[in-house]
């Protein structure tokens, strides 16, 4: 591993506090690696309306990556690439959660986001939006693998998680890691320079491929199986340790 260029983090259970907060201390030392020249940049699962208000208090203009690499942005408001879900892929996909009643779900267009309580503004018109992730919620784990049972069945998707409690599900080849790559090649950057750091399923492609794969102290186990390093938790500013232990040490 040579010198860190580059750092991914995921934001929810990494980044923010379990307050959704960006830790003073953690604020701190991206302001430092920044001004070292290293690249830090979010990695998320989040839509890009959800994301963007972080990297504006962190005066952020670095590349972004949103909805798991669904949309990468060569800064803030700058959209380089964009990969849409088929529109029969996003119908199936919602007909399945109708079929069991008691799962919450969601899902990302360009737009914002549609769930279970606001779907109904849709009208019943899918092709109203272009579609770029779903998502379902139950804290019932029988229903929950009933279902990536089932949409695993189908092929043609990428199927993760941001909590134990949920599936995430983009379009085949749609990850954080292939996102990571693009802008290494944007940036003139080798994944062997790049740091990653997450807590969920959807994080482990990164975790696996960049240089310094990094597990969060709250990750889920396989996450922390597939890391070369477990951190701190995301109450216990992990960003400022990555970044002081590995990036900017010494």
């Amino acid at each position: 591993m040579g010198a860190i260029k580059f750092v991914a983090l995921d934001m929810d259970g990494t980044l923010l506090n379990d307050r959704q907060e960006i830790s003073k201390e953690n604020a701190k030392w991206i302001r430092k690696a920044l001004d070292a020249g290293v690249v830090v940049s979010f990695a998320t699962g989040r839509g890009y309306q959800g994301a963007v208000p972080y990297a504006e208090q962190l005066e952020l203009q670095t590349p972004m990556i949103t909805v798991n690499g669904g949309e990468i942005w060569t800064r803030p408001g700058v959209l380089h690439r964009r990969t849409l879900m088929a529109l029969p892929v996003l119908k199936r996909l919602h007909e399945l959660a109708l079929r069991h009643e008691d799962v919450w779900y969601w899902a990302y267009s360009t737009m914002g986001v549609f769930n279970k309580e606001n779907w109904s503004e849709l009208g019943g018109d899918y092709a109203s939006q272009h579609w770029l992730k779903f998502g379902y919620y139950t804290e019932d784990p029988p229903m929950l693998k009933a279902i990536l049972d089932e949409t695993s069945a189908w092929g043609g998707l990428e199927i993760t998680n941001s909590s134990p409690s949920n599936l995430e599900l983009n379009p085949e080849g749609v990850t954080k890691a292939a996102a990571i790559r693009e802008v290494c090649g944007l940036l003139g950057i080798d994944m062997s320079q790049v740091a990653a750091m997450g807590d969920s399923l959807n994080d482990i492609a990164m975790i696996r491929e960049a240089g310094l794969g990094v597990a969060m102290g709250n990750a889920q186990d396989e996450v922390k199986a597939a890391a070369d390093v477990v951190n701190v938790t995301n109450e216990e500013d992990a960003v400022a340790r990555l970044l002081q232990d590995y990036v900017l040490k010494g």
